[in-house]
């Protein structure tokens, strides 16, 4: 039986690669690239969190609550999952970034189902680990602030160091593309996704 899961769209960072633009606000078919992603999470958990450290009242006006890093700074998504854990009312938290318009409709079951005995879960697509898509139970906060404190921000390495399971989702790469530039949507939108 799976239990009551909230999802936390990550949403927090800086947007580098974005040319400082908020990555989850560019538009998408018309559409906030965040807003994607919450049609394709919100199905699948009990409620929904919006992880975002700028343009609060932006992300806001989608009507899902949002939350602000604990730990600041623009630390990366380590920092987004600290936060998403610390506000979450329910023991299991699943995480998705805001630049992944195509997440599969059966993230979090799969996720669920494929973690075993671990404490975390993350995608593996059968080439590589996208660890920003993963399942956390709330109980590993305290060591996820542990680890930010330490100066550490390679989610990977937690992932490890808390036996996180991969859980693989295979050909099904696509589905897992991000958007980091305006020229990823424009492709995107012109459908050439295996491009990205």
């Amino acid at each position: 039986m799976q239990p009551n899961i909230t999802g936390v769209i990550l949403a927090g960072g800086r947007s580098s690669r974005m040319g400082g633009n908020d990555k989850g606000l560019i538009l998408l078919h018309g559409k906030p690239l965040f807003q994607h992603v919450i049609d394709r999470l919100k199905p699948q958990v009990d409620h929904v969190l919006i992880n975002a450290n700028r343009h609060q009242a932006l992300y806001q006006e989608s009507g899902i609550p949002v939350i602000s890093d604990i730990i600041t700074g623009f630390v990366g998504p380590l920092a987004g999952m600290h936060a998403g854990l610390s506000h979450s009312s329910t023991e299991w938290v699943v995480f998705a970034p805001c630049d992944v318009p195509a997440l599969p409709i059966h993230l979090v079951s799969q996720l669920w189902h494929g973690k075993g005995q671990a404490l975390a879960a993350y995608v593996y697509d059968g080439e590589r680990a996208h660890p920003t898509l993963a399942l956390m139970h709330v109980s590993l906060k305290s060591l996820l602030a542990e680890f930010l404190a330490k100066g550490d921000r390679k989610l990977m390495i937690l992932m490890e160091s808390v036996n996180a399971q991969p859980v693989i989702f295979s050909g099904q790469a696509n589905l897992f593309s991000n958007l980091n530039t305006p020229a990823d949507c424009d492709l995107w939108e012109q459908g050439k996704r295996g491009s990205l």
